[in-house]
């Protein structure tokens, strides 16, 4: 069965349309065609009695028959007369009733109607953000390990998760990509179920998405307000002043995770301290300290991230040694 845009006209020997929807769309917003189709049928029918679409084609007027009618008890109504059948999809999306249609077209001993498949309606993109959540949730009522679980104990997963992403992008492998990146998401959706359970302060994967949709908009003048930037340092310097109105730190330090990795703990807080004029680390200190941490100020200065330049690095060494081990027989 192919897309049909819209119903024509039913031939002599009628119509049966398979009208799909989207369970990640609000009920009752169906396209334009599908509702003629509903409202010019001879007959609508549909297997689940709890579909939600029901209530809201009945309300437009449309008569639907809740059941499930074989092939052939199709294909001979709509022979009545030259008849249009629509069958409201459910879920699943009847494949026992199109197995029998593709049988009995198959026999060339039938006068088949036409067949279509009529999509009543498209996900939005960042649909499947829905089943995500609606996944979690089955998951956190019912799990036994991840119904108990807290912030804290997911927290050691979300680094994990981090590194793996980092190596995906580094290695260039987009499946691996794709992956980490659904594993990084759930930890977003994991805590924030996990919050929605806190008796004093919860909160819900929405109030986070609605937090960070909020500073995104704030934060980008330029794109929603009437500001104006016109290079990637216009960007972020509207970004930053921004980030210090909200923020209002007492410190350019405060708000610098002090768990992160030495070499981007040192690049921060030396991109902090350029930004506001404040001394950069002596470069005569005493110790390989300061002079890893002047180091990694003068690359970041530079442009240059010394946490990914010394994971590149280390990564082509790694290489090197794999080389000489196999030269070597070792």
């Amino acid at each position: 069965m192919s897309p049909s845009p819209a119903p024509q006209p039913a031939p002599a020997s009628g119509r049966i349309i398979l009208l799909t929807t989207s369970h990640r769309v609000a009920p009752g917003l169906l396209s334009w065609p599908a509702w003629q189709a509903l409202r010019g049928a001879d007959r609508v029918v549909c297997a689940d009695s709890g579909h939600p679409q029901l209530p809201y084609v009945r309300e437009a007027g449309v008569a639907v028959e809740v059941g499930e009618p074989t092939a052939r008890e199709l294909v001979d109504a709509c022979r009545d007369g030259g008849r249009t059948v629509v069958v409201l999809a459910t879920a699943e999306g009847e494949p026992r009733l199109t197995d029998g249609l593709a049988r009995l077209a198959g026999s060339g001993r039938e006068e088949m109607p036409a067949l279509e498949l009529l999509p009543g309606a498209y996900d939005l993109p960042g649909a499947r953000l829905l089943d995500l959540v609606q996944v979690m949730d089955r998951i956190r009522r019912d799990c036994p390990w991840s119904s108990v679980r807290t912030h804290e104990d997911l927290a050691k997963y979300g680094i994990e998760e981090a590194y793996e992403l980092v190596e995906a992008i580094e290695a260039g492998d987009r499946d691996e990509l794709r992956e980490e990146l659904g594993d990084v998401l759930l930890q977003v959706v994991f805590h924030a179920r996990i919050a929605q359970d806190d008796p004093d302060e919860p909160f819900s994967v929405d109030d986070v998405a609605a937090g960070i949709v909020t500073k995104l908009i704030h934060r980008h003048p330029h794109v929603f307000g009437d500001e104006s930037a016109q290079t990637p340092e216009d960007v972020k310097a509207h970004w930053m002043r921004t980030k210090a109105v909200e923020k209002r730190r007492e410190s350019v330090t405060d708000g610098v995770p002090l768990g992160q990795p030495a070499l981007a703990l040192a690049a921060k807080l030396s991109s902090r301290a350029r930004s506001a004029g404040l001394p950069a680390p002596p470069a005569d200190a005493p110790g390989v300290g300061y002079e890893l941490l002047a180091l990694a100020a003068r690359a970041e200065a530079e442009g240059t991230d010394p946490e990914t330049a010394l994971r590149a690095a280390a990564r082509t060494y790694r290489d090197t040694l794999r080389t000489a081990e196999a030269g070597s027989g070792a």
